[in-house]
């Protein structure tokens, strides 16, 4: 298989049809980027779903939110999503709480310990997504944004058609 510049390794074959071509871009794209976020990640001891669970609570503010909603919000669909507020429970990155208004709810909020590690990532995050498409004028960024906003919005929850 013939290596490309950034290292993936391309199929000898070529794709069954565009779309299929664009598909397999689209998560060879994705695979590579996360990589390297993981890497910083790592250091913090985090995977980038708990990472992204403590973005969701951030954004959140102080009223926090319930299971559910933070499952809908997620970037990626995790299916034990308390097993993974376990654990940042554990490390006290985040604290739960019955709800006020509906007892049956289970609130999450992040703690001071999560926002400060979310702080400590701000900056490498952003300058590692700045390496990662500085080669990529502004313009056709926010095309190639755009453009991956269309393939969300064709593609229904569950991935039904």
């Amino acid at each position: 298989m013939p290596a490309r510049p950034n290292g993936v390794t391309r199929p000898r074959r070529p794709a069954r049809g565009l779309e299929n071509e664009v598909f397999l871009n689209l998560l060879r794209t994705a695979d590579a980027l996360l990589r390297d976020v993981e890497q910083i990640l790592k250091a913090v001891e985090l995977s980038h779903t708990q990472y992204n669970v403590l973005r969701i609570l951030r954004g959140a503010g102080r009223q926090g939110l319930a299971c559910q909603e933070i499952g809908e919000r997620m970037l990626t669909r995790d299916p034990d999503i308390t097993r993974l507020l376990d654990r940042l429970e554990a490390r006290a990155l985040v604290s739960r709480a019955r709800g006020r208004a509906d007892r049956r709810v289970v609130e999450t909020r992040i703690t001071p310990a999560g926002l400060r590690i979310l702080r400590e990532l701000d900056e490498p995050i952003s300058a590692l997504h700045r390496r990662q498409l500085r080669h990529i004028e502004p313009r056709r960024l926010r095309v190639l944004a755009e453009l991956l906003e269309q393939v969300r919005e064709g593609t229904p929850p569950g991935g039904q058609r």
